[in-house]
Protein backbone atom coordinates (compact mmCIF):
# COMPACT_ATOMS: atom_id res chain seq x y z
CA UNK A 1 0.00 0.00 0.00
CA UNK A 2 1.37 3.61 -1.02
CA UNK A 3 0.49 6.82 0.25
CA UNK A 4 -2.79 8.39 -1.22
CA UNK A 5 -1.39 10.75 -3.07
CA UNK A 6 1.29 8.05 -5.04
CA UNK A 7 -1.31 5.89 -5.62
CA UNK A 8 -3.29 9.35 -7.30
CA UNK A 9 0.01 10.03 -9.08
CA UNK A 10 0.15 6.57 -10.73
CA UNK A 11 -3.32 6.68 -11.49
CA UNK A 12 -3.11 9.69 -13.27
CA UNK A 13 0.47 8.59 -15.13
CA UNK A 14 -1.88 5.95 -16.64
CA UNK A 15 -4.30 8.33 -17.73
CA UNK A 16 -2.06 10.27 -19.53
CA UNK A 17 -0.68 7.37 -20.95
CA UNK A 18 -3.91 6.28 -22.41
CA UNK A 19 -4.59 3.60 -20.47
CA UNK A 20 -7.66 2.76 -17.47
CA UNK A 21 -7.19 2.10 -13.86
CA UNK A 22 -9.05 1.27 -11.03
CA UNK A 23 -8.65 2.59 -7.28
CA UNK A 24 -9.62 0.66 -4.63
CA UNK A 25 -10.33 2.21 -1.00
CA UNK A 26 -10.59 0.47 1.75
CA UNK A 27 -12.36 2.06 5.26
CA UNK A 28 -12.27 0.43 8.22
CA UNK A 29 -14.51 2.06 11.04
CA UNK A 30 -12.91 0.31 13.71
CA UNK A 31 -9.60 1.99 12.52
CA UNK A 32 -10.56 5.41 11.27
CA UNK A 33 -7.77 7.01 10.36
CA UNK A 34 -6.32 7.30 6.28
CA UNK A 35 -7.80 5.55 4.44
CA UNK A 36 -5.84 2.46 2.08
CA UNK A 37 -5.55 3.31 -1.30
CA UNK A 38 -4.91 0.48 -4.04
CA UNK A 39 -4.05 0.65 -7.57
CA UNK A 40 -4.99 -1.92 -10.35
CA UNK A 41 -3.52 -1.07 -13.82
CA UNK A 42 -5.27 -1.99 -17.12
CA UNK A 43 -2.99 -4.37 -17.70
CA UNK A 44 -3.41 -6.28 -15.16
CA UNK A 45 -6.80 -6.03 -15.05
CA UNK A 46 -7.00 -7.18 -18.75
CA UNK A 47 -5.08 -10.31 -18.37
CA UNK A 48 -6.76 -11.35 -15.07
CA UNK A 49 -8.51 -13.93 -14.85
CA UNK A 50 -12.24 -14.43 -13.28
CA UNK A 51 -12.24 -12.83 -9.36
CA UNK A 52 -13.53 -14.73 -6.44
CA UNK A 53 -13.11 -12.38 -3.73
CA UNK A 54 -14.80 -9.58 -2.62
CA UNK A 55 -12.28 -7.12 -3.28
CA UNK A 56 -11.04 -8.93 -6.47
CA UNK A 57 -15.18 -8.93 -7.70
CA UNK A 58 -15.76 -5.06 -6.88
CA UNK A 59 -12.71 -4.06 -8.59
CA UNK A 60 -13.10 -6.85 -12.18
CA UNK A 61 -17.23 -4.99 -12.33
CA UNK A 62 -15.29 -1.43 -12.12
CA UNK A 63 -13.17 -2.06 -14.81
CA UNK A 64 -16.05 -4.18 -16.72
CA UNK A 65 -19.02 -1.62 -16.31
CA UNK A 66 -16.89 1.55 -15.85
CA UNK A 67 -18.56 2.61 -13.03
CA UNK A 68 -18.50 2.63 -9.59
CA UNK A 69 -18.91 -0.05 -7.21
CA UNK A 70 -18.88 -0.51 -3.16
CA UNK A 71 -19.80 -2.87 -0.54
CA UNK A 72 -18.88 -3.97 3.01
CA UNK A 73 -16.94 -6.84 3.93
CA UNK A 74 -17.48 -9.42 6.57
CA UNK A 75 -15.05 -7.00 8.67
CA UNK A 76 -16.85 -4.26 8.75
CA UNK A 77 -14.42 -2.40 5.87
CA UNK A 78 -16.28 0.08 3.42
CA UNK A 79 -14.89 -1.07 0.16
CA UNK A 80 -14.65 1.36 -2.79
CA UNK A 81 -13.80 0.49 -6.28
CA UNK A 82 -13.79 3.66 -8.43
CA UNK A 83 -12.97 3.71 -12.22
CA UNK A 84 -10.40 6.22 -14.07
CA UNK A 85 -10.47 6.97 -17.91
CA UNK A 86 -8.39 8.80 -20.11
CA UNK A 87 -9.65 12.30 -21.26
CA UNK A 88 -11.20 12.23 -24.49
CA UNK A 89 -8.73 13.78 -26.96
CA UNK A 90 -9.40 15.24 -30.27
CA UNK A 91 -6.38 16.12 -32.58
CA UNK A 92 -7.28 18.13 -35.33
CA UNK A 93 -4.51 17.98 -38.19
CA UNK A 94 -4.89 20.88 -39.98
CA UNK A 95 -5.98 24.46 -39.14
CA UNK A 96 -7.96 25.57 -42.11
CA UNK A 97 -11.76 26.69 -42.18
CA UNK A 98 -13.41 23.38 -40.99
CA UNK A 99 -10.69 23.23 -37.83
CA UNK A 100 -12.13 26.47 -36.77
CA UNK A 101 -15.34 25.78 -35.85
CA UNK A 102 -14.60 22.10 -35.30
CA UNK A 103 -12.02 22.97 -32.19
CA UNK A 104 -14.29 25.51 -30.49
CA UNK A 105 -17.60 23.50 -30.69
CA UNK A 106 -15.43 19.78 -29.81
CA UNK A 107 -13.81 22.03 -26.77
CA UNK A 108 -17.77 22.67 -25.40
CA UNK A 109 -18.53 19.36 -25.42
CA UNK A 110 -15.56 18.54 -23.50
CA UNK A 111 -12.95 17.39 -25.44
CA UNK A 112 -9.32 18.98 -25.04
CA UNK A 113 -8.86 20.05 -28.29
CA UNK A 114 -5.18 19.48 -29.96
CA UNK A 115 -4.68 21.44 -33.52
CA UNK A 116 -2.00 21.47 -35.72
CA UNK A 117 -0.64 23.54 -39.17
CA UNK A 118 2.52 23.71 -40.50
CA UNK A 119 1.25 27.68 -41.07
CA UNK A 120 2.13 30.07 -38.20
CA UNK A 121 -0.98 32.41 -39.28
CA UNK A 122 -3.06 29.31 -39.27
CA UNK A 123 -1.48 27.44 -36.02
CA UNK A 124 -1.67 30.25 -33.36
CA UNK A 125 -3.69 30.51 -29.90
CA UNK A 126 -4.90 33.54 -31.14
CA UNK A 127 -6.99 31.58 -33.34
CA UNK A 128 -7.78 28.46 -31.60
CA UNK A 129 -8.03 30.02 -27.61
CA UNK A 130 -10.44 26.96 -26.64
CA UNK A 131 -7.84 24.26 -27.77
CA UNK A 132 -5.41 23.12 -24.78
CA UNK A 133 -2.63 22.88 -27.66
CA UNK A 134 -1.66 24.22 -30.97
CA UNK A 135 1.39 23.31 -32.76
CA UNK A 136 3.06 24.56 -35.75
CA UNK A 137 4.88 22.21 -37.53
CA UNK A 138 4.84 20.33 -40.48
CA UNK A 139 2.76 17.58 -41.19
CA UNK A 140 5.77 14.89 -41.15
CA UNK A 141 7.26 16.12 -38.19
CA UNK A 142 4.43 16.67 -35.84
CA UNK A 143 3.44 13.19 -34.82
CA UNK A 144 6.20 13.22 -32.57
CA UNK A 145 4.52 16.40 -29.93
CA UNK A 146 0.62 14.92 -29.99
CA UNK A 147 1.11 11.84 -28.23
CA UNK A 148 -1.39 9.86 -30.05
CA UNK A 149 -3.11 6.81 -28.15
CA UNK A 150 -5.81 4.68 -28.09
CA UNK A 151 -8.02 7.63 -26.35
CA UNK A 152 -7.36 9.56 -29.04
CA UNK A 153 -10.25 10.94 -31.96
CA UNK A 154 -8.18 11.49 -34.65
CA UNK A 155 -9.32 14.26 -37.73
CA UNK A 156 -7.54 14.88 -40.82
CA UNK A 157 -8.56 17.96 -42.53
CA UNK A 158 -5.41 19.74 -44.48
CA UNK A 159 -5.43 21.91 -46.60
CA UNK A 160 -4.64 19.26 -49.58
CA UNK A 161 -4.26 15.53 -50.76
CA UNK A 162 -0.99 14.97 -50.17
CA UNK A 163 -0.98 15.94 -46.40
CA UNK A 164 -3.98 14.27 -45.75
CA UNK A 165 -2.24 10.79 -46.77
CA UNK A 166 0.55 11.83 -44.93
CA UNK A 167 -0.84 12.20 -42.11
CA UNK A 168 -3.15 9.04 -42.47
CA UNK A 169 0.06 7.15 -42.99
CA UNK A 170 1.04 8.23 -39.47
CA UNK A 171 -1.75 7.58 -37.77
CA UNK A 172 -2.64 4.18 -39.42
CA UNK A 173 0.66 3.07 -37.55
CA UNK A 174 -1.06 3.85 -34.54
CA UNK A 175 -3.88 3.03 -31.72
CA UNK A 176 -6.56 5.61 -32.01
CA UNK A 177 -10.62 5.89 -30.69
CA UNK A 178 -11.11 7.21 -34.05
CA UNK A 179 -9.59 8.24 -37.53
CA UNK A 180 -11.98 10.12 -39.92
CA UNK A 181 -10.44 11.92 -42.77
CA UNK A 182 -12.00 14.54 -45.09
CA UNK A 183 -12.19 14.00 -48.70
CA UNK A 184 -15.12 13.04 -51.65
CA UNK A 185 -15.98 9.49 -51.88
CA UNK A 186 -14.38 8.92 -54.99
CA UNK A 187 -10.91 11.19 -53.79
CA UNK A 188 -10.91 8.26 -50.81
CA UNK A 189 -11.06 5.42 -52.36
CA UNK A 190 -8.31 6.41 -54.93
CA UNK A 191 -6.59 6.92 -51.43
CA UNK A 192 -7.68 4.05 -50.21
CA UNK A 193 -6.56 1.70 -52.86
CA UNK A 194 -3.10 3.39 -53.08
CA UNK A 195 -2.09 2.75 -49.33
CA UNK A 196 -3.40 -0.75 -49.67
CA UNK A 197 -0.90 -1.15 -52.38
CA UNK A 198 1.58 -0.14 -50.11
CA UNK A 199 0.92 -2.58 -47.70
CA UNK A 200 -1.02 -0.88 -44.87
CA UNK A 201 -3.49 -3.49 -43.41
CA UNK A 202 -6.79 -4.13 -44.96
CA UNK A 203 -8.75 -3.77 -41.29
CA UNK A 204 -6.85 -0.20 -40.28
CA UNK A 205 -8.02 0.84 -43.85
CA UNK A 206 -11.96 0.01 -43.32
CA UNK A 207 -11.83 1.62 -39.68
CA UNK A 208 -11.07 4.83 -41.28
CA UNK A 209 -14.17 6.78 -41.30
CA UNK A 210 -14.30 8.77 -44.80
CA UNK A 211 -15.42 10.79 -46.11
CA UNK A 212 -16.05 12.18 -42.91
CA UNK A 213 -18.71 12.70 -41.02
CA UNK A 214 -22.82 11.71 -40.37
CA UNK A 215 -24.31 12.28 -42.95
CA UNK A 216 -26.83 15.10 -42.69
CA UNK A 217 -26.32 17.16 -45.82
CA UNK A 218 -23.75 19.76 -44.44
CA UNK A 219 -22.46 22.74 -46.80
CA UNK A 220 -21.06 25.70 -44.32
CA UNK A 221 -17.95 24.77 -42.27
CA UNK A 222 -19.94 25.07 -39.50
CA UNK A 223 -21.87 22.72 -40.66
CA UNK A 224 -19.23 20.21 -41.72
CA UNK A 225 -17.89 20.81 -38.20
CA UNK A 226 -21.25 19.85 -36.47
CA UNK A 227 -21.35 16.58 -39.19
CA UNK A 228 -17.73 15.71 -37.78
CA UNK A 229 -18.09 16.19 -34.03
CA UNK A 230 -21.12 14.16 -33.92
CA UNK A 231 -19.63 11.28 -35.20
CA UNK A 232 -17.00 11.52 -32.67
CA UNK A 233 -19.47 12.02 -30.01
CA UNK A 234 -21.12 8.54 -31.53
CA UNK A 235 -18.05 6.72 -31.67
CA UNK A 236 -17.19 7.87 -28.15
CA UNK A 237 -20.27 6.96 -26.56
CA UNK A 238 -20.36 3.35 -27.98
CA UNK A 239 -17.13 2.61 -27.24
CA UNK A 240 -15.90 0.41 -24.53
CA UNK A 241 -15.24 3.79 -22.52
CA UNK A 242 -18.71 5.04 -23.23
CA UNK A 243 -19.59 4.44 -19.44
CA UNK A 244 -17.05 5.10 -17.94
CA UNK A 245 -17.05 7.71 -15.40
CA UNK A 246 -15.53 11.28 -16.45
CA UNK A 247 -13.95 12.95 -13.52
CA UNK A 248 -12.79 16.78 -13.14
CA UNK A 249 -9.19 16.98 -14.60
CA UNK A 250 -8.61 20.00 -11.90
CA UNK A 251 -10.21 17.64 -8.95
CA UNK A 252 -7.65 14.99 -9.98
CA UNK A 253 -4.84 17.18 -10.24
CA UNK A 254 -4.91 18.14 -7.07
CA UNK A 255 -5.62 14.92 -5.53
CA UNK A 256 -2.36 13.51 -6.79
CA UNK A 257 -0.45 16.63 -4.77
CA UNK A 258 1.57 15.93 -1.40
CA UNK A 259 0.02 17.99 1.42
CA UNK A 260 0.59 18.52 4.48
CA UNK A 261 -2.28 20.55 5.99
CA UNK A 262 -5.50 17.74 6.01
CA UNK A 263 -8.64 18.15 3.29
CA UNK A 264 -11.74 16.39 3.02
CA UNK A 265 -12.45 14.33 -0.43
CA UNK A 266 -16.05 14.18 -1.23
CA UNK A 267 -17.61 11.48 -3.51
CA UNK A 268 -20.66 10.13 -5.17
CA UNK A 269 -20.80 6.42 -4.39
CA UNK A 270 -24.80 5.90 -5.36
CA UNK A 271 -27.29 7.87 -7.29
CA UNK A 272 -31.22 7.25 -7.38
CA UNK A 273 -33.41 9.29 -9.91
CA UNK A 274 -32.42 12.84 -11.14
CA UNK A 275 -29.41 13.92 -9.33
CA UNK A 276 -27.32 16.68 -10.89
CA UNK A 277 -24.32 14.47 -10.86
CA UNK A 278 -23.42 10.94 -11.27
CA UNK A 279 -21.44 8.42 -9.08
CA UNK A 280 -17.80 8.99 -9.17
CA UNK A 281 -17.99 13.08 -9.39
CA UNK A 282 -15.79 14.53 -6.42
CA UNK A 283 -15.01 17.34 -4.89
CA UNK A 284 -12.21 18.53 -2.71
CA UNK A 285 -12.64 20.65 0.96
CA UNK A 286 -10.17 22.66 2.82
CA UNK A 287 -10.34 23.72 6.24
CA UNK A 288 -10.94 27.42 5.89
CA UNK A 289 -13.68 26.93 3.32
CA UNK A 290 -12.17 26.58 -0.34
CA UNK A 291 -13.50 23.72 -2.56
CA UNK A 292 -12.81 22.48 -6.07
CA UNK A 293 -14.73 20.31 -8.02
CA UNK A 294 -19.25 19.73 -7.43
CA UNK A 295 -21.38 16.99 -6.50
CA UNK A 296 -24.35 19.13 -7.26
CA UNK A 297 -24.21 22.53 -5.88
CA UNK A 298 -26.63 23.89 -3.84
CA UNK A 299 -28.14 22.08 -0.70
CA UNK A 300 -26.98 18.67 -2.00
CA UNK A 301 -23.76 20.22 -0.93
CA UNK A 302 -24.69 22.54 2.09
CA UNK A 303 -24.71 19.79 4.53
CA UNK A 304 -22.22 17.71 2.97
CA UNK A 305 -19.62 20.85 3.68
CA UNK A 306 -20.42 20.95 7.17
CA UNK A 307 -19.92 17.37 8.00
CA UNK A 308 -16.65 17.31 6.05
CA UNK A 309 -15.11 19.75 8.09
CA UNK A 310 -15.55 17.43 11.08
CA UNK A 311 -13.82 14.92 9.02
CA UNK A 312 -11.18 17.29 8.34
CA UNK A 313 -10.52 17.89 12.28
CA UNK A 314 -11.46 14.47 13.41
CA UNK A 315 -10.19 12.25 10.48
CA UNK A 316 -12.22 8.74 9.89
CA UNK A 317 -14.84 9.00 7.15
CA UNK A 318 -18.84 9.52 6.68
CA UNK A 319 -21.49 8.14 4.44
CA UNK A 320 -24.30 11.17 3.85
CA UNK A 321 -27.48 10.82 2.42
CA UNK A 322 -28.40 13.91 0.53
CA UNK A 323 -32.32 14.00 0.15
CA UNK A 324 -33.32 16.09 -3.12
CA UNK A 325 -37.10 15.04 -3.52
CA UNK A 326 -40.62 15.49 -2.84
CA UNK A 327 -40.89 18.51 -0.17
CA UNK A 328 -36.95 18.97 0.31
CA UNK A 329 -36.48 19.99 -3.43
CA UNK A 330 -39.57 21.79 -3.37
CA UNK A 331 -38.38 24.05 -0.82
CA UNK A 332 -35.01 24.00 -1.96
CA UNK A 333 -36.20 25.06 -5.55
CA UNK A 334 -34.57 22.22 -6.87
CA UNK A 335 -35.17 20.79 -10.39
CA UNK A 336 -33.63 17.65 -9.31
CA UNK A 337 -35.73 15.00 -7.52
CA UNK A 338 -33.01 11.83 -6.70
CA UNK A 339 -31.56 10.99 -3.96
CA UNK A 340 -27.23 10.48 -3.53
CA UNK A 341 -25.35 9.01 -1.38
CA UNK A 342 -21.62 10.56 -0.66
CA UNK A 343 -18.72 9.64 0.92
CA UNK A 344 -16.61 12.08 2.57
CA UNK A 345 -13.18 10.87 3.74
CA UNK A 346 -9.95 12.77 4.94
CA UNK A 347 -7.31 13.21 2.16
CA UNK A 348 -3.71 13.88 3.06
Amino acid sequence: MDLQHEIYQEALAELRSGSRAVVLTTLNSRCPDAPAKFLFKEADLASKAEPASLREKLVWTAWQKGSLQYSEDKAGNLLIAEPYVPESRLIILGGGHIALPLAEFAAKCGFAVTVTDDRPSFANEQRFPLARSVFCESFERCFSLLNIDKSAFVVIVTRGHRHDMDCLRQVLKLDTAYTGMIGSRRRVQAIMRQLADEGYPAEKLAAVCSPIGLDIGAVTPEEIAVSILSEVIRYKRKSPYANWTQLDKEVLAEMEKEKAEPRALVTIIETKGSVPREAGAKMILWPYGKTLGSIGGGCSESDVIKQAYDVIRHGGYKIIDVDMTGEVAENEGMVCGGTMKVIVEQLL
